[in-house]
């Protein structure tokens, strides 16, 4: 009988552990910079690689930082949603068009429209690493005082947005600026 009450044990233990991780929100994963400042990037830009755009211009308020890549079908999905966040402009949208081809990024922007102040390239993903991405798209929220303090990871949406990301901005006291 023994034999028995011991996989069943362990077979209700792991159902547990299952049930306990598939109830986590899936978008917000824990992010190590959370709570710490934003890594500084100068990039090429996407619209004109002759240009080097740095966050450094973006000091003093706040910013979303939003991780995409032409190749990236989810990324497709957000961008309806990224538009009308852009055309309501609560706080500036940066681009980061991670490990993509330039002239495929040009086109997505041309035919689908720039949601972004500026999208900076980075074609081996080495900022995106050090901004913790695990893949696209992820966006971010820096503060005023170049504090991440959120990562969302999954297409945004307007509901995300009015959600997770204003009552963050509109805390900071910067919406707007």
């Amino acid at each position: 009988m023994l034999r028995f009450i011991i996989p069943i044990g362990l077979f209700a233990a792991l159902v547990g552990f299952l049930f306990i991780g598939l109830g986590r929100d899936k978008q917000t994963l824990p992010s190590p910079l959370i709570g710490k400042p934003a890594p500084i990037f100068e990039l090429p830009r996407v619209d004109d690689p002759t240009q080097k755009f740095s966050n450094r211009e973006l000091a003093g308020r706040p910013y979303v930082v939003n991780i995409w890549g032409s190749w990236c079908v989810a990324c497709r999905e957000e961008h309806e949603a990224l538009m009308q966040i852009a055309r309501r402009g609560e706080v500036p949208l940066v681009g980061l068009n991670w490990k993509d081809e330039l002239p495929l990024a040009q086109r997505w922007l041309q035919a689908l429209g720039n949601p972004y102040v500026v999208s900076g390239f980075d074609p081996e993903g080495n900022v995106g690493i050090d901004w913790g991405a695990y893949g696209a798209p992820e966006t971010f929220l820096v503060d005023a005082q170049g504090i991440i303090v959120y990562k969302y990871v999954s297409p945004m949406t307007l509901d995300v947005w009015q959600r997770e990301f204003l009552p963050r901005i509109e805390q900071s006291g910067a919406k707007g600026e």
